[in-house]
């Protein structure tokens, strides 16, 4: 007999996240369904506002991925008016980004999705000096010198969840489905993560200075203009830039001596599912591409990540991306609508249908109809998936020199299969793989800051005559965030907004079925896992959060029964 199971919320970040599974008779996934239940609204509210302030509205679609918003709203207004940035500027905000990179997916392996591989009650257990001898063996593999890797460090952590445990408070790791027979990890592996995890905690500040630093501030930075950027006495200041590489080697270090072997570490563990393909879903992959290279002009540049499509995990043939095959469809989101339109064209009009049927006080999705707030992107017709995976996969297919070097050195260091990087497993591996990639590069980004100021050129912004080219326009700034693809279009007459839409890295993996009802990728990842516990769901979990997902950008205020929450009315031209 079948069972139907719901997980809300399943993120352990922003944004409302449901999903509901159906399981067989022997505890394997044979339907799913992904969902937001929470309104969005920011294309609306852009509407009739100059689009030089764009970005800065724009970055409050998300309250982790907020330079990434601002830059891309940014560029898809300098796209509209054909402006060339500066030198400088273009270096300035690839190290934003970078930094952004470098936090985003420290603080997710640990602090989003490291409690879905590690039973944090089994460190408990652990032999610290064996602990020892585990983290130099993972750091072998990965051809370092292990991190922390002392037996009063480990003793240390176990004192502290100790007294987490007899105080009652066990505050992030609460609620855990600890003891599950899905967790691999023997106690002394288990240590040494939590340890790393602790540690996590504290350097991913250093990452949020080095956004700060050029950006002015983190989160929502505001140093972005169109045209170039404003930090103009940080890129000055040799001081500042020095900091910046301080902070940078230092969480580079963290990077390959913790970060890298604990992923080793972790995948070893779960080979197995890896070799299975456990959670590959759709294995059609979507690169904007991104990090420009050089000064040649609005996408002619050279880019670190590639554009392109892969399909069916061929990597023997990279697509051409065209951004005009970009469509979003809602005959399954709750907003009016018919044909798939494109960006340019695309419509945010909100019609919430509810949910269906209620059976022992629990409100199930009406999956025959409407039943999310994200809309379902499609490229050619095609669902895709995006992120590390399909950055690293269409650099592998596009024959990057330097993205294949990074992803065959990680593979055969482990000993493992190009295959296994179709799989959970591998899509978590992606991010560890990206993450040593951009530090290293990164160095490079700076130097090259560093050498340009020292030659004279100060220059930050390029000047343009928006009363020209104002009248009517459009433009898109598409390029990856951490999570994946993200694209801002923004159509302009009159020189106010006509139109804009954001179709981000969440919607298109945490979309619901579209037209034809096709699954969206998480919908498609969960189908034939096995569930250990359908009571304690690890396994959703782990393939879920394996695409780090965040709704807030996907979707943005209504109850489930429809009711108006509320309305409020900011009147901007009143002075504070």
């Amino acid at each position: 007999m079948s069972k139907h199971i719901v997980i809300d919320p399943i993120t352990r970040i922003e944004g409302h996240l449901r999903i509901e599974a159906v399981i067989d008779e022997n505890n394997t996934i044979v339907d799913a369904y992904s969902a937001s239940t929470m309104f969005r609204g920011i294309e609306e509210i852009l509407k009739g506002r100059d689009p030089r302030d764009c970005g800065l509205l724009a970055m409050r679609i998300c309250g982790v991925c907020t330079g990434t918003h601002y830059q891309r709203s940014i560029e898809a207004v300098e796209h509209a008016f054909n402006v060339t940035i500066p030198k400088n500027a273009r270096i300035v905000r690839n190290l934003i980004q970078g930094a952004l990179y470098l936090h985003d997916h420290v603080v997710h392996f640990y602090h989003l999705h490291a409690l879905d591989w590690v039973d944090i009650t089994k460190a408990l257990e652990a032999d610290p000096a064996k602990a020892v001898a585990e983290a130099q063996k993972w750091a072998g593999v990965a051809g370092v010198h292990a991190w922390g890797d002392s037996v009063s460090v480990y003793k240390g952590v176990q004192e502290r969840l100790t007294k987490f445990v007899k105080q009652g408070r066990l505050g992030p790791f609460a609620k855990g489905y600890w003891g599950n027979k899905h967790y691999k990890l023997t106690p002394e592996q288990n240590l040494v993560a939590v340890s790393h995890y602790l540690e996590a905690l504290d350097l991913q500040r250093d990452a949020a200075k080095m956004q700060a630093i050029f950006g002015g501030k983190n989160p929502h930075p505001q140093s972005i203009v169109v045209g170039g950027v404003t930090c103009v006495q940080d890129i000055q200041n040799p001081a500042r830039i020095a900091l910046f590489k301080e902070l940078l080697m230092k969480f580079r270090d963290f990077i390959k001596r913790a970060y890298l072997p604990d992923v080793y570490m972790a995948g070893t563990m779960y080979a197995d599912e890896a070799l299975e393909g456990t959670g590959a879903g759709l294995k059609n992959y979507l690169s904007y591409g991104d990090f420009r290279l050089d000064d040649t002009g609005f996408y002619q540049s050279a880019l670190l990540f590639p554009s392109g499509i892969v399909i069916g995990g061929d990597i023997s043939k990279l697509l051409p991306l065209e951004q005009e095959k970009i469509a979003e469809d809602v005959t399954h989101s709750w907003y009016e609508g018919g044909k798939p339109l494109h960006p340019y064209d695309g419509q945010t009009i909100p019609n919430y249908t509810g949910f269906g049927k209620k059976e022992n006080g629990i409100a199930y999705l009406d999956t025959d109809k409407k039943y999310s707030w994200i809309k379902s992107p499609i490229y050619d017709d095609t669902r895709m998936e995006v992120g590390p995976l399909a950055r690293m996969v269409v650099g592998v297919a596009a024959k990057d020199e330097r993205i294949t070097q990074y992803v065959t050195t990680f593979l055969k260091k482990g000993n493992l299969p190009i295959g296994v990087l179709f799989s959970t497993v591998g899509r978590t591996a992606a991010r560890a793989i990206e993450t040593e990639l951009m530090a290293d590069v990164m160095v490079e980004w700076v130097d090259e800051l560093a050498k340009n100021v020292a030659s004279g050129d100060l220059r930050t912004w390029t000047e343009f005559d928006f009363n020209v080219v104002s009248k009517s326009a459009r433009g898109y700034g598409m390029a990856e965030a951490p999570r994946g693809a993200l694209g801002h279009w923004v159509r302009i007459e009159e020189g106010k907004v006509a139109n804009y839409q954001a179709i981000v890295p969440s919607t298109w993996n945490a979309a619901p079925r579209d037209y034809k009802g096709r699954r969206g990728a998480y919908e498609a990842s969960l189908i034939g896992t096995k569930v250990a516990d359908p009571d304690q769901p690890l396994e959703i979990l782990r393939t879920i959060h394996s695409f780090d997902p965040c709704i807030a950008c996907a979707v943005h205020i209504v109850d489930t029964k429809g009711k108006e929450l509320g309305v409020y009315r900011v009147d901007t031209l009143c002075a504070v």
